[in-house]
């Protein structure tokens, strides 16, 4: 039945092989656990107390809540799916709640200390590739993971614009500056792919395409040298983006376009926009908050 549900969130759900390897890993580590302790392979018997006892391990192992939280999604999904077909009459995640805990605050990195990487330190950088991979994240916002499977089709470098297949297999377009077109086009007189790899857009300096590993590692090293704050990866990238392109005045509507999420809650918690840039917006947009001396 895990197999069936995989092939399901594949082919009819359509979710990114990067979503669906996530889900696969969460029901194997849950099987893993029911094998242990009930010395049973069969997935419909579980019941309610069987989670709840997964869900103790996990956080006796010191997994965080976050991910225990992701793993009894993962479990709903699985058996809301067994529900459809009729192999189960209820759900044992069905009255699990999930652990309460308050997200750790994303700080960006300043516009500053940006700055300092572009002027400064990316002045006697060489490496094409790892310019290109920590500003094209930067400037767009985009994934790591939507980095490492951009189409070389996608990138439109005489129209500035890229075309990004997100979560669920949705499309959207980014416009890109001048500078980093210019960036890209340099970056492509270098690029050496193998011919199975032809078709992605970053190549590594093996021809292979690239690892979200040697993303983050890449990212990790220039942060490093420009910022003390604890979190320096790609992620913390797309989180500044959005900051920054937002109190310099963009529209929260368009960033979330941009960024790709199906909420405005989604890019609020991304952008972390503080009260009062909201009560401006309401202030100069909202019929109710028009001064009387306006009218």
């Amino acid at each position: 039945m895990r197999d069936k549900f995989l092939d399901y969130l594949q082919f009819e759900k359509r979710y990114s092989p990067h979503t669906i390897t996530s889900y696969r890993r969460d029901l194997e580590d849950f099987y893993s656990f029911y094998l242990k302790t009930e010395s049973s392979e069969n997935l419909l018997n579980v019941d309610k107390k069987i989670i709840r006892n997964f869900v103790v391990e996990l956080s006796e192992k010191g997994i965080s809540k976050r991910t225990v939280n992701r793993k009894l999604s993962t479990l709903r999904s699985f058996y809301l799916f067994l529900l459809k077909l009729d192999e189960i009459k209820v759900s044992p995640v069905e009255s699990i709640s999930s652990l309460k805990f308050y997200p750790e605050k994303q700080i960006p990195i300043s516009q500053d200390e940006m700055g300092v990487l572009q002027n400064e330190v990316f002045s006697d950088v060489e490496d094409l590739l790892e310019k290109s991979i920590v500003e094209i994240l930067y400037q767009t916002g985009i994934r790591k993971s939507e980095l490492c499977g951009l189409i070389f089709e996608s990138v439109n470098l005489e129209e500035n614009e890229l075309k990004i297949l997100g979560k669920g297999n949705k499309e959207r377009y980014i416009p890109i500056s001048e500078k980093l077109s210019s960036l890209l086009k340099d970056y492509l007189k270098i690029r050496k792919p193998q011919e199975e790899f032809k078709s992605y857009f970053f190549i590594n300096k093996k021809g292979k395409k690239l690892t979200e590993k040697f993303v983050y590692v890449v990212v990790n090293k220039y942060l490093s040298l420009i910022t003390s704050k604890q979190k320096r990866s790609p992620h913390i990238l797309r989180h500044s983006f959005a900051t920054h392109v937002l109190d310099n005045g963009a529209e929260i509507s368009k960033v979330k376009k941009i960024l790709g999420h199906s909420s405005l809650a989604s890019t609020q918690v991304y952008t972390n926009a503080n009260i009062e840039q909201l009560k401006k917006v309401f202030n100069q947009s909202h019929p109710r908050a028009i001064k009387k001396e306006e009218l």
